[in-house]
């Protein structure tokens, strides 16, 4: 219950008398603690990491108590107005983690503490906690090494956290792993040597399947699953759980990354070049930049996992800072499927068609064999909807809309063009180049590929997975299965055939990650096939990161990445911050901004509207200083008031 004082009664604590406060404000020149002075009557309820009531500017606001002192560099200090709630929110392992996120990304610490503690329910903080049975309650399994001893190095991995030591790894999955399981086997040896751990995955399906693992492996009671999903009171219930060291175990979406879990022994991420890992709001950290720091600051293991490699994961396995998990040739030949390009030049000798053909015979062929043998097909494709994007069936002119210039799309086979960005209907379309009426598909969706596919595989069922409904698993009956990248199902024992198809929209994406992308999303499609299932890419077989594919070598492309990012001087060999606001607000911030001596300014570039872009490059040993100065302009800056805001965000996903 919250506690009040009255200025009558106001006296100050007999001892630690002075709270250090974070004040939730958001503003750059604030961003330190502020000395308020603690009453008698709250003494005992204002401990550090609980949630307190300020007056700041004449106003009440928000803070954190981060610490107790006895004394003060002020003379005059305001009074605590309020303790909200005497939980102990903020761990002292937290408020460490916080304060170097906040730094190591130009932010406030007012803002990382809003991300890692999720809003107050008085009533699930008041609900009775059951009894503390741990000492009555069964001890976890053991672990069967099985699973991890596939892998040379993996065996080692897992008997370094029952010893307690801490173990920091890059993991390469091999194709059909059950990845769920063996996070669950780490964390039960963690476990089992008396520390915790924190896992973070990208969406809901993943953490479904890895909840599921962690129960089987761990046992009732001993870990809590997190996200968005549950609710605001269901989620706050199991960050207590967390946080009253009730849970040995979070796995959770973005948002788990700052689970205070105690006794911090392991973090680990799956596929960390998912564009969910990167937090939205200020100051847009990363999932796997926090578990990282998390390990490094508390001398915690740390698994960096996933199918296929990112550069960050590469340039970790190269300085040493992590040790690389992969599987062996030969167990990788008994459990890889066969990968097979269309565009190389036999297959473009059998079938000259090949090279243009969305449906090329050699991807028809395996998927007509797959399903005569009583198998799921699979088929990736990377646009969703109907014909996302038509052209002038007499010219080839892409379809504008007449009123605001944006592409027309096809919602259905008999439906109207509508625009994609003000969603107008275009009955009469007419070409303004040739006058042309007629339309024809620039661009096909998943729900006109499951059509064709349809009508190319009669009898045969079709299923499609995307936004609309995401598909968790599928049966092992002959079917034909639709799926755009991210949202394929599963299915038992494995898909007879995978067909990766419109590879271009993928491989021509202008981003610096495109290569990388295309490769996370084409090897969780393949690894879906079973031991020797065919897998049919339609792309050139002399690609980089179809080569990768072939030989199912995600390290070798990205160590291939990572040395041109070397020579470019490109994220993550160097450090990028990208400065995205008004043009004169972006310049009023360079001018206050202090380079470091071996820093580049890149641009300005387009950001949408009337903003610009500038993006300033340093050598990595450099971004400690360049986020510190970066941090104090947008402070000088926010001091007087400037009217434009500039968003700072230290390497982003989407550099350019």
């Amino acid at each position: 219950m919250a506690t009040t004082v009255t200025k009558r009664e106001r006296q100050p604590a007999g001892r630690l008398s002075v709270a250090r406060v974070c004040v939730d404000m958001g503003l750059a020149h604030l961003d330190r603690p502020f000395d308020y002075r603690v009453p008698a009557e709250l003494d005992e309820a204002a401990q550090p990491g609980v949630r307190v009531k300020v007056r700041f500017a004449g106003k009440v606001a928000d803070g954190w108590v981060l610490d107790r002192a006895e004394t003060s560099d002020h003379d005059r200090l305001a009074w605590l107005e309020k303790v909200v709630s005497p939980e102990r929110v903020l761990t002292p392992e937290l408020i460490t983690l916080a304060r170097a996120v906040a730094d190591r990304y130009a932010g406030n610490l007012s803002d990382v503490l809003r991300l890692a503690v999720p809003p107050r329910h008085a009533r699930v903080e008041a609900e009775p906690t059951a009894a503390d049975d741990d000492a009555g309650a069964p001890e976890v399994p053991p672990v069967d090494p099985a699973g991890w001893g596939r892998y040379p190095a993996g065996a080692a991995f897992l008997r370094a956290l029952a010893d307690g030591r801490p173990p920091r790894a890059v993991w390469s999955a091999m194709p059909g792993e059950d990845w769920p399981a063996r996070y669950a086997e780490a964390a039960a040896e963690t476990v089992r040597s008396g520390r915790g751990a924190v896992f973070v995955v990208a969406d809901a399906r993943d953490l479904d399947r890895l909840d599921r693992a962690l129960a089987a492996a761990l046992g009732p009671g001993r870990h809590v699953a997190l996200s968005a999903a549950l609710g605001p009171s269901e989620r706050y219930r199991r960050f207590l759980a967390a946080s009253r060291g009730r849970v040995a175990v979070v796995a959770g979406t973005r948002a788990a990354m700052f689970a205070p879990v105690p006794r911090l022994g392991l973090v680990g991420i799956w596929d960390d070049g998912d564009d969910l890992h990167a937090e939205p709001r200020a100051p847009y950290p990363h999932a796997r930049d926090v578990l990282l720091t998390r390990a490094r600051l508390g001398d915690a293991a740390a698994l960096v996992g996933g199918w296929t490699r990112t550069g960050e994961g590469q340039l970790l396995a190269e300085t040493g800072w992590a040790r690389e998990i992969v599987p062996d040739r030969a167990t990788l030949r008994t459990r890889a499927p066969v990968v097979t390009p269309t565009g190389d030049d036999p297959q473009l000798a059998r079938d000259p068609a090949a090279a243009t053909a969305r449906l090329p015979s050699l991807a028809w062929q395996a998927a007509r064999e797959a399903l005569k043998d009583g198998a799921a097909v699979l088929v990736q494709v990377p646009r969703r909807g109907y014909l996302p994007s038509v052209s002038c069936g007499d010219c080839r002119a892409p379809a504008r809309c007449p009123h605001c210039a944006g592409p027309l799309q096809l919602s259905a086979s008999r439906a109207v063009p509508a625009c994609r960005w003000c969603g107008r209907v275009s009955a009469g379309f007419a070409c303004p180049h040739c006058g042309g009426r007629r339309l024809r598909a620039a661009v096909t969706g998943a729900r006109r590929t499951a059509e064709e596919l349809g009508r190319a595989f009669p009898g045969v069922p079709v299923r499609t997975s995307g936004r609309d409904e995401v598909l968790d698993t599928v049966g092992a009956e002959a079917a034909v299965v639709v799926a755009t990248p991210g949202a394929e199902p599963a299915a038992s024992p494995g898909y007879g055939a995978v067909l990766l198809l419109d590879t271009w929209a993928l491989l021509t994406r202008a981003d610096l990650r495109a290569a990388e992308e295309t490769l996370r999303r084409w090897t969780a499609a393949a690894a879906l096939a079973r031991p020797g299932g065919r897998v049919v890419v339609v792309a050139d077989g002399s690609l980089p990161v179809v080569q990768a594919l072939l030989r199912w070598d995600p390290a070798w492309h990205a160590g291939r990445e990572l040395a041109e990012r070397r020579e470019l001087g490109f994220p993550p060999a160097a450090r990028m911050a990208s400065l995205t606001g008004k043009p004169e607000a972006v310049a009023e911030l360079l001018a206050e901004l202090k380079l470091p001596e071996r820093a580049d300014v890149l641009g300005p570039v387009p950001a949408g509207g009337d903003d610009e872009r500038m993006l300033v490059r340093v050598p990595r040993g450099d971004l400690a200083e360049l986020a510190r100065n970066l941090h104090a302009a947008s402070a000088a800056r926010s001091a007087r008031k400037a009217p434009h805001p500039v968003r700072v965000q230290i390497d982003p996903a989407d550099l350019f």
